[in-house]
């Protein structure tokens, strides 16, 4: 259960730990800078699910501590940098990792909870020349690309962060022999998984709480997270079959 804050404290210790504590506005303005998108629901959905606890004021006001915005900052950056689920940030921070700043463990694919997650890609905005540049690959395979319907230009013709994850990818493949035309199954499997999820996390996106939207994109985070897992094991299984492994 939180804490209580009392109104006042006798003695300079209880003045220090006054001072030491935060409001939500005063957390809210710290981590902006590193975290853009941050806000006052998303800090109470990680406090309803047990993440960091402020202390309350006998006024009911929330009041965080040094060590809850470190947690804060442990587990956005995790989210961020390392598309972790909370189930696994909860476990690093029980063994104390926001205390030692360093980042986030990425779980390997063969531990019982998750596999290497994939970051989630930062928002760009890249016209053809400089996604062909950045992701190593020709104009022509780019047009292969989006012919199979693998990339697709958004509005006045550029690019976001995933057609260039996807780029990258293909890039790389096609050192291998693999084409784009091998890839389109790709695609379709995806369409299908992103309709399924989509429709279980739709309930939640509806939902007047404030915190609902924050639920949401937890929700979606794991349903990505398991089906990396998912596709990992398949296909190790499918290529140890085929290559009697």
């Amino acid at each position: 259960m939180t804490a209580a804050v009392p109104a006042s404290a006798g003695g300079g210790n209880g003045a220090a730990r006054a001072q030491a504590l935060m409001s939500i506005g005063e957390v809210l303005g710290l981590l902006r800078s590193d975290f853009p998108d941050i806000t006052i629901s998303k800090l109470r959905f990680l406090e309803t699910e047990g993440l960091v606890e402020p202390q309350r004021t006998s006024s009911g006001y929330r009041k965080y501590s040094r060590d809850d915005v470190a947690r804060l900052r442990f587990i956005l950056a995790a989210q961020r940098d390392q598309y972790l689920p909370l189930r696994v940030i909860r476990e690093q921070l029980s063994e104390g990792a926001h205390l030692t700043q360093v980042r986030p463990t990425l779980v390997a694919v063969g531990d019982d909870h998750r596999p290497e997650a994939v970051a989630e890609p930062v928002d760009e905005r890249l016209r053809r020349q400089e996604l062909c540049h950045r992701a190593g690959i020709t104009e022509a395979l780019l047009a292969d690309l989006e012919r199979h319907g693998l990339v697709t230009a958004r509005a006045g013709e550029w690019f976001d962060g995933d057609a260039l994850a996807v780029a990258e990818v293909a890039g790389q493949l096609a050192e291998y022999g693999v084409e784009p035309r091998h890839l389109r199954a790709y695609r379709v499997a995806a369409d299908r998984e992103a309709g399924l999820y989509a429709q279980l996390v739709a309930p939640l996106m509806r939902q007047q709480d404030p915190t609902a939207r924050a639920r949401a994109a937890e929700a979606m985070r794991e349903l990505t997270v398991l089906s990396q897992r998912l596709h990992v094991a398949l296909l190790r299984s499918g290529l140890n079959d085929a290559l009697g492994g």
